[in-house]
């Protein structure tokens, strides 16, 4: 794939030019912080082309940063399949397979790419930038996996373990590790326990295009509300909204 044919159009445009010129700086102290030694910049620059900003100059879709997904999924899934094997010796292969979704589920990428700020690398298109896309987790998730494949072709399979030996595996300190935190099941417990009752959860409006719908919910116990909660899901303004009414509890989140 000749690379040069988005560099190209990305000069004729302003908007995408002036982008690509602060993704360079920001990258290079990103790669600074991680001791990351850059071979081929433009193999990174496409792993964090969302296929907005391709959209935007009008390319074929080839272009974005989809193909390195792809690739850097399968790479991930092998190394984290690779520590864990070795890491805990006595655990069956169920457990190691339900181990290794936890770690690479989207969730848990988005904990891993925000520890090191990789969101602000995102170049995106106009129309996604505006409604929030940089912090939307099915984004932020692949680009991190696009990042791996780009690193895995730049550097080699010694390169990505380096980098996942001080992003990822740290994080992983047991054999129970979970990133994502089910707040609907703490409240009902704490509900339970605390008042012999149980939560109930109302939709209170739903907004935005379809492509980007906004829900707000409200967690309730009985005719009153405890928390407040939004997300681009039902399922995940009742998650905010089961966190929200915790905080308001005094529990621990």
């Amino acid at each position: 794939m000749n690379f040069n044919v988005v560099l190209n159009k990305v000069n004729t445009e302003d908007s995408a030019r002036e982008k690509l010129r602060d993704f360079n700086q920001l990258f290079k102290a990103f790669t600074s912080q991680l001791n990351i030694t850059v071979e081929n910049l433009m193999l990174y620059q496409q792993a964090f082309m969302h296929s907005s900003y391709i959209n935007d100059l009008g390319l074929d879709k080839r272009y974005n940063n989809e193909r390195l997904e792809f690739l850097g999924d399968a790479v991930l899934e092998l190394m984290v399949s690779d520590h864990i094997f070795n890491k805990y010796e006595a655990l069956p292969e169920g457990r190691l397979t339900k181990l290794r979704a936890n770690i690479v589920c989207e969730p848990s990428l988005v904990v891993f790419a925000s520890k090191i700020n990789m969101e602000q690398l995102i170049l995106l298109g106009r129309g996604e930038e505006k409604t929030g896309g940089r912090h939307r987790p099915s984004i932020v998730s692949d680009a991190f996996e696009a990042f791996l494949g780009a690193l895995y072709l730049d550097q080699g399979t010694k390169g990505v373990f380096q980098f996942l030996s001080q992003v990822v595996f740290p994080e992983i300190q047991t054999s129970d590790y979970n990133a994502v935190v089910d707040y609907k099941t703490k409240l009902q417990e704490y509900a339970h326990s605390a008042y012999k009752d149980s939560v109930t959860y109302t939709l209170v409006s739903a907004s935005g295009p379809s492509h980007h719908r906004q829900f707000e919910t409200t967690a309730n116990l009985g005719n009153k509300v405890l928390g407040h909660g939004q997300g681009l899901t039902k399922k995940e303004s009742e998650q905010q909204a089961a966190k929200s009414a915790l905080l308001a509890l005094g529990q621990e989140v």
